[in-house]
């Protein structure tokens, strides 16, 4: 059947990346900084307001969720990581284990996780860039900073109902966002000459992001009001874990420790200490910041004859503008939720200061998401899935520029038109299928090669890895419907792809041998 047919070898695999071996370097310590600074940096700075809108002040127990199933689903990648140390992430380890069709998809819906997660971070950066001019006295032109009347046209296209709200945000809102065009125009360059951050910078960059977190903590929680968290969920069980689903882009990024499992001295005790070490305090941190932005501001959901209404939408745009701006407006409202903050509660100057850490820190993220994204198009492309040309180096840079600069206009065009909550909603929809193919290949790989050395078991694997399925299943079931919709609508894309061009070019397939 061709749904299993077509399993690339493990050893097939490692021979065709032909990677040397690592000298196992790093302890249980590096390896938490390393995913700390992998997953600081994105969902906190760019989506608290959104979280908020959806679940209220249980937005607390949001991140806690998302944090437990990146946890369990994290401990499976860790396994499959040390086993097959090569380019490719779940793709590859979908290949070896379930069969080509399936790490085809995969590799289909990684697209999602990686090129429109650019994206997203692209317009959290455009956010925090415009406020920061704003708070230094100049103002972006309005018509080209964010895209909110476009969506306000598409929605009205689609059927909404002209609303109050709609009309408001016609008249405040841009057409395009050139500020994330920019940022990821610029990350596509850098790509394509080769420009890669050096160690150095990365920890200075990590530094940064702490240290703007930590001031926001110790200012706003001193000034916590009780009042503030009540009622503590009022969009129920269900808004909390939509909030979930949608944070659950906040903790992307962790899988850099589990990749580092080769170069980890013992690995079987160091990686799951850095793996959720890192998990934990980042969590820590993120529950830190989400109680304080609670307790100084509060963060009651903006609703609609009793219907929560959905953030990034029109009428979501529309009713913040009605609203005002400055200190009248409430965090679910804004682009720069921990700027806004501290602007409320009297501490202006130093708000801009952790605008100015996120306008330092992010674009380094959307850097890393295109690398990550041009990656997994090489690898498909050197199985013969993709055409060859995409696989090509500059004769100069020695850099896969073709397939660098396919992702970054596709990224580009995303960000232009998409806000920051649609974006990262569409890339948690590709993430959490491919966590969950992830869980799946490591229990079938136990049954099917269970001689096979595992620098790194995943503990209780019959236990985790469902569990690991249970909650990428509940969260994605969480997302947004038309963020449900977006991965079977581009999943039957990439099945069209697949048969009438992959397949039969597949050099498995074909029986080639690289």
């Amino acid at each position: 059947m061709f749904l299993f047919d077509r399993v690339k070898s493990l050893d097939a695999i490692m021979a065709t990346a032909e990677k040397k071996g690592l000298h196992r370097s790093l302890g249980p310590f590096q390896l938490t900084l390393l995913g700390i600074g992998a997953v600081i940096g994105t969902g906190i700075f760019v989506l608290t307001s959104e979280a908020a809108q959806k679940a209220g002040p249980g937005m607390i127990l949001s991140f806690v969720v998302a944090g437990f199933v990146c946890a369990v689903a994290a401990l499976c990648y860790s396994e499959l990581a040390s086993m097959v140390p090569v380019a490719g992430s779940a793709y590859t380890y979908t290949y070896a284990v379930i069969g080509e069709m399936m790490a085809w998809m995969v590799g289909w819906a990684l697209i999602l996780e990686y090129a429109v997660g650019a994206s997203a971070v692209a317009v959290g950066w455009s956010n925090h860039a415009v406020g920061l001019l704003h708070g230094l006295g100049w103002e972006f032109p309005v018509p080209i900073r964010n895209a909110d009347a476009l969506m306000a046209k598409v929605e009205l296209f689609f059927g909404a109902t002209p609303s109050a709200e709609i009309t408001k945000a016609l008249q405040v809102g841009g057409w395009i966002n050139v500020p994330a065009v920019f940022v990821t125009g610029a990350a596509t360059w850098l790509l394509v000459l080769g420009t890669t951050e050096s160690a150095r910078v990365n920890a200075l960059l990590v530094l940064v992001k702490i240290t703007a977190l930590t001031l926001f903590i110790a200012l706003t929680l001193p000034v916590m009001h009780a009042e503030n968290f009540t009622p503590f969920a009022p969009t129920g069980a269900a808004g909390v874990f939509g909030a979930a689903a949608s944070i659950f882009f906040a903790y992307v990024g962790f899988d850099a420790v589990s990749t580092a499992a080769e170069e980890t001295k013992n690995p079987q005790r160091n990686v799951p200490i850095g793996l959720i070490g890192a998990l934990g305090v980042c969590t820590l941190f993120y529950l830190l910041v989400a109680s304080g932005a609670v307790g100084a501001l509060g963060a009651q959901p903006l609703m609609e004859a009793g219907k929560v209404l959905s953030p990034g939408s029109a009428e979501m745009t529309g009713r913040c503008a009605l609203i005002g701006t400055g200190a009248a407006q409430p965090l679910v409202c804004s682009k720069e939720a921990l700027v806004h903050v501290l602007d409320t509660i009297g501490y202006p100057a130093l708000g801009r200061l952790v605008g100015l850490a996120a306008v330092i820190a992010l674009p380094s993220v959307v850097l890393m998401m295109m690398f990550g994204q041009t990656r997994v198009f090489f690898t498909m492309a050197r199985d013969g899935l993709l055409p060859d040309k995409l696989a090509s180096v500059h004769p100069r840079y020695r850099t896969p520029h073709v397939v660098t600069i396919v992702t970054g206009i596709g990224a580009l065009i995303a960000a232009a038109v998409l806000p920051v909550g649609k974006l990262a909603d569409y890339s948690n929809s590709g993430t959490l299928f491919a966590f969950l193919m992830v869980a799946i290949a490591v229990m079938v790989l136990r049954k099917t090669d269970p001689a096979r050395r595992r620098p790194f078991r995943t503990p209780a694997l019959y236990i985790i890895a469902p569990m690991a399925i249970i909650g990428c299943l509940v969260l994605y079931f969480s997302l947004p419907l038309t963020a449900i919709l977006v991965l079977p609508v581009w999943g039957a894309i990439g099945l069209l792809v697949y048969f009438f061009y992959s397949r039969p070019r597949s050099h498995v397939g074909r029986g080639i041998q690289l």
